[in-house]
């Protein structure tokens, strides 16, 4: 389990002023859970959001009851690709959420040795899931690709107990399509002396001018 301190923020409290001093801003809400504005330490915060990602419980202390919640939204500065604000949706107990988990594609497709590409066409599923068993992500075992015929649909993909797949089962995630080596055309070779047309007739209407 992941846990992160947090503290209550203040209207007075800026988010610059906050930076300044190694916190970064940030605010809870969820369903029965009213919007308030915390702060969190900022290396803490860096090292949790890298491990947990979006698709991690992490439990947050400190600001009343203990909240389970998700990152919801992560704003990066475009410059230096720090944190800069986070919000944290506070998961209601005893449901199951709702969420897009990505793909983790794992094994060797026998098809790409025998010349042909694997073509991944979705690389995230939604499911609904009890928040204990949400995984980071799902594996997805290229190895039953074996020939043009062979694909992956959502449905394929194995989910934790509690999980429902909602991304439609039908929906392909990996198929094998044949190799096309791309004709490269010539160009065709023009002689060096050869003058275009409109020069040659161009002495002509002159002549016919005087």
């Amino acid at each position: 389990m992941l846990v992160l301190e947090v503290k209550p923020r203040g209207d007075k409290e800026s988010p610059e002023l906050l930076r300044s001093g190694g916190l970064i801003p940030a605010v809870l809400y969820g369903p029965k859970e009213a919007a308030v504005s915390i702060s969190v330490d900022a290396r803490k915060l860096e090292s949790t959001w890298h491990e947990a990602g979006e698709t991690t419980v992490i439990t947050l202390k400190g600001a009343g009851a203990d909240k389970d919640t998700l990152i919801h939204d992560a704003q990066i500065h475009p410059v230096t690709g720090k944190l800069v604000h986070v919000d944290f949706y506070v998961l209601e107990k005893g449901k199951k959420i709702e969420i897009a988990v990505p793909l983790e594609f794992i094994g060797e497709a026998p098809a790409e040795k025998l010349g042909h590409i694997v073509v991944k066409s979705l690389h995230e599923i939604e499911i609904e899931v009890a928040p204990a068993e949400l995984p980071r992500s799902l594996d997805v075992d290229l190895s039953v690709l074996v020939d043009l015929e062979s694909r992956i649909t959502a449905a394929d993909i194995k989910l934790p107990p509690s999980a429902t797949l909602v991304t439609d089962p039908e929906e392909i995630v990996a198929s094998v399509t044949e190799f096309h080596e791309e004709k490269i055309e010539e160009p065709v070779a023009v002689a060096a002396d050869a003058a275009p047309a409109t020069d040659a007739a161009a002495p002509a209407a002159e002549e016919k001018k005087e």
